[in-house]
Parts: structure tokens; sequence; C-alpha cells
């Protein structure tokens, strides 16, 4: 992921299935570790997109 935020990325998402997390990375912060979410959102990179997580 380091490489995809320094080519320009704006919002990331590894998603784990067999754990259950997904990491959230964006250019400048910390990564965001969540364990089980419902849905992951587009934040203000993609307005109104919500990602369902089953």
């Amino acid at each position: 992921m380091k490489e995809y935020l320094d080519c320009g990325l704006r919002l990331g998402w590894l998603i784990n299935p067999q754990d259950g997390t997904v990491e959230i990375y964006s250019p400048q912060k910390a990564v965001e570790i969540l364990t089980l979410p419902v849905s992951l959102s587009g934040e203000d990179i993609l307005p109104g997109f919500n990602l369902l997580i089953e």
C-alpha cells in the first residue's frame, strides 16, 4: 500500500476475509484497522459510496 500511496492513492482498503479485518489507508494518516465492519465508506473521496460487507 505504501507504493500506491506514494503514487497518489487517496483511499485504499486492504480486506482480509480470513480474519475479518480491513485496513484503511489514506495519505498522511495512520492506518486504521477495523474488525468485522458491516460496510466501508468512500468518505470524501467517493461521496455516497458504501461497500456492504457480508
